[in-house]
């Protein structure tokens, strides 16, 4: 076994973290792990695993419940594609796979939403296979042990780690060994302030070695994020309101929403012209009632609702007047939930 293997199993003997998906039996859960886990920290997922294993506790369970009730059992957890490709996956598997995660790497690249590195963490932690998997703590702790110069979110970096990932890797092992680099980057190998003289594999350590390990990983240049305003429309009649479900392709696919456009610098002036030209929803403002901010990945947006009265509301697929009372059935964005709360 490498010595860098060596080092790190002993100390993920002693420090390893507990998580409900740990030693589980079932491949399933692994899986559903892994993709919860995806950009969202250990802490906010457990309880979504949690109650998502109680809701939907295997493959033909999820295959057979309504998107809906899946997108609201997601609901804050964000990126709402992974949900929709898990559910689109749990219908493949139970139809192809006899509701049976298959082994098979090829079959498990196949399924939507998963790729290499979901492909490696399940077939060493739950199949225990020999691979390599490389998600955003394991590049941080490869680009530190080996010191890389090249930009970690490349092709010519990827390769690099990729490589690095599977040279380390101890037979019989594998799934230990990815979870104990997923631990040491969550609790030592931080991505500011490394905790370096608490680390099993300092000595081994190049970037520490040459002080260079607060510059690693070297990350391409972010672009500016765009900032836009949008305005929405909150039209209650006789205790219901006005949603709007967003297409299921794209960002928050299949949520619902209240009508809305995307304005100027003028949101209160601007929401009845752009609101009849976005979807022919003709209102006429009210009173204001809350602005709400939030950063998605590639931009931030600020919304401004209005008590709207209805002026033409046109016969479209999309529109659904829900009652106040079963807001919470209807899986909605970050945003609009915060709507939501505030009208109820």
């Amino acid at each position: 076994m490498p010595r860098l293997s060596s080092l790190l199993l002993k100390w993920y003997s002693r420090h390893s973290r507990t998580m409900p998906w740990r030693n589980h039996p079932d491949p399933y859960a692994v899986w559903v792990s892994e993709i919860m886990l995806q950009q969202t920290r250990v802490e906010t997922v457990i309880p979504y695993f949690d109650k998502w294993m109680k809701q939907f506790p295997d493959v033909t369970s999820l295959a057979n419940a309504k998107e809906q009730d899946v997108l609201n059992a997601w609901e804050g957890l964000g990126y709402y594609t992974r949900a929709r490709n898990l559910h689109k996956a749990a219908k493949i598997i139970a139809s192809t796979f006899n509701g049976q995660l298959p082994r098979d790497l090829e079959a498990l690249r196949s399924l939507p939403g998963i790729g290499r590195y979901t492909v490696g963490a399940i077939a060493s932690i739950a199949f225990k296979m020999d691979e390599p998997t490389l998600d955003g703590n394991l590049r941080r702790v490869f680009s530190r042990l080996y010191d890389v110069t090249e930009y970690a979110d490349s092709p010519a970096g990827e390769k690099i780690l990729w490589e690095r990932a599977a040279q380390n890797l101890p037979k019989g092992r594998a799934g230990d060994y990815n979870q104990a680099l997923m631990d040491l980057g969550a609790a030592i190998c931080l991505p500011k302030n490394p905790r370096c003289l608490l680390c099993p594999l300092v000595t081994l350590c190049k970037s520490h070695e040459n002080g260079t390990q607060e510059l690693r990983p070297v990350l391409k240049p972010k672009k500016q994020v765009p900032q836009y305003i949008h305005a929405a429309a909150v039209i209650v009649e006789r205790g219901r309101v006005l949603l709007r479900q967003r297409s299921p392709d794209g960002l928050l696919g299949g949520m619902w929403e209240f009508p809305n456009a995307r304005v100027g610098e003028h949101p209160a002036e601007a929401l009845e012209n752009a609101l009849k030209m976005a979807s022919r929803i003709q209102v006429k403002r009210d009173a204001a009632l809350v602005s709400v901010n939030h950063a998605y990945s590639h931009f931030r947006v600020t919304v401004h609702a209005f008590r709207c009265t209805r002026v033409s509301i046109p016969k479209q697929k999309g529109l659904k007047w829900v009652k106040l009372s079963e807001l919470d059935d209807y899986p909605m964005g970050k945003v609009d939930r915060q709507i939501a709360q505030k009208i109820k």
